[in-house]
């Protein structure tokens, strides 16, 4: 009996992020598990590696572990026909990362699907870190805590009657939420305490599942009619794109909260520089289009706007998270186990 039989040896991955993505997702104790478990072929450079590289590496492997980009490669490469024709062996893509979309656009039709090949994400940790972003924009946001601190900030002033108080609110608020997805579902969770009603646009959640998680299920313009507070976490597909323009930003109330840490696309930005114009809604934007705004965009003088960049799916613990729920999945896979953060094939086109 030959001795590389399936019974024998450990299942071979292909381990292809660069060197600090590495360190900055998998921990010692993290990454141990993985060489336990498998033999590793890793990247150990500080560069993404070539299509060409990749297909010299491919064969013979069973996984393949993906990730974001180097910083000193300007983006991986996607994921080809060429380096799928050398994958042989290929069984599993674990990405140790959010969406794959764009990584798997040219392949998933005509290798992933018909071969199979099971394609988990790091979705579920990289939501957490997202929903605590969202949540730290809403209060900042509806408590106004951003326009105290500015205002303190080098006058010499103590309170105002430009902020008044009482203004403030969570507790008993009304929040709608677009989109019902894994971030959708780590904020209701993390809004559970403050007792808010949480409205939800979602035209893929089913009435069973809006149930369970104590929401009203509404339209889209319903949503932007009866909230305080706005949160996006839709995907960017061709379906959202603007998907909230000047009909829906005209429907909010005076005083309202529109926070987005889904893609800048969802949003008409020319029509949120009108209405927010003047200070009569707050907006907190962790996302734009483009990114970076431009050095004039008026987004960035307004005082009622607080911008971040792009950065609400990091978090130190979160990030750490990553590389277990990787692990996880390639041991599940090889056990025969359900793989948590494996990509149902027919939501596809509903991904981000």
């Amino acid at each position: 009996m030959p001795a590389d039989t399936a019974a024998e040896r450990k299942p071979r991955v292909l381990h292809l992020p660069a060197r600090e993505h590495t360190e900055k997702v998998f921990t010692p104790e993290s990454w141990a598990r993985l060489q336990a478990a498998f033999e590793v072929t890793r990247n150990e450079s500080d560069r993404d590696l070539t299509e060409e590289r990749i297909r010299s590496l491919i064969g013979g492997h069973d996984a393949l572990v993906t990730g974001w980009a180097a910083p000193a490669s300007g983006g991986p490469p996607p994921i080809t026909p060429a380096i799928m024709e050398a994958a042989d062996r290929l069984r599993i893509i674990a990405h140790s990362a959010g969406s794959v979309r764009r990584m798997l656009a040219q392949v998933w039709t005509d290798y992933i699907v018909p071969r199979r090949i099971c394609v988990s994400t790091a979705t579920v940790p990289i939501a957490c870190n997202v929903a605590e972003t969202a949540l730290g924009l809403i209060i900042m946001s509806a408590k106004r805590l951003m326009d105290y601190a500015l205002h303190l900030r080098g006058t010499g002033g103590w309170r105002t009657p430009e902020i008044p108080v009482g203004d403030q609110y969570l507790t008993g608020a009304t929040v709608g939420l677009v989109g019902a997805g894994d971030v959708g579902r780590e904020v209701i969770r993390a809004l559970r305490p403050f007792a808010v009603r949480i409205l939800v646009y979602d035209p893929y959640l089913a009435a069973a599942d809006a149930h369970a998680l104590q929401v009203e299920s509404v339209e889209l313009n319903d949503l932007f009619a009866r909230s305080d507070i706005v949160s996006l976490h839709a995907p960017s597909i061709p379906e959202t794109d603007h998907m909230v323009g000047t009909e829906q930003l005209r429907l909010l109330r005076d005083g309202a909260v529109l926070v987005n840490t889904a893609r800048g696309s969802l949003i008409d930005h020319d029509a949120l520089i009108r209405e927010a114009d003047g200070g009569r809604i707050r907006v907190a934007l962790d996302v734009t289009t483009p990114e970076p705004l431009p050095a004039d965009s008026p987004l960035r003088s307004m005082q009622n706007v607080i911008l971040t960049p792009h950065v609400a799916g990091h978090g130190r613990f979160g990030h750490r998270r990553i590389g277990d729920a990787t692990v996880n999945a390639l041991e599940d896979f090889f056990a025969g186990r359900p793989v948590i953060g494996a990509i149902d094939p027919a939501r596809w086109e509903r991904l981000a």
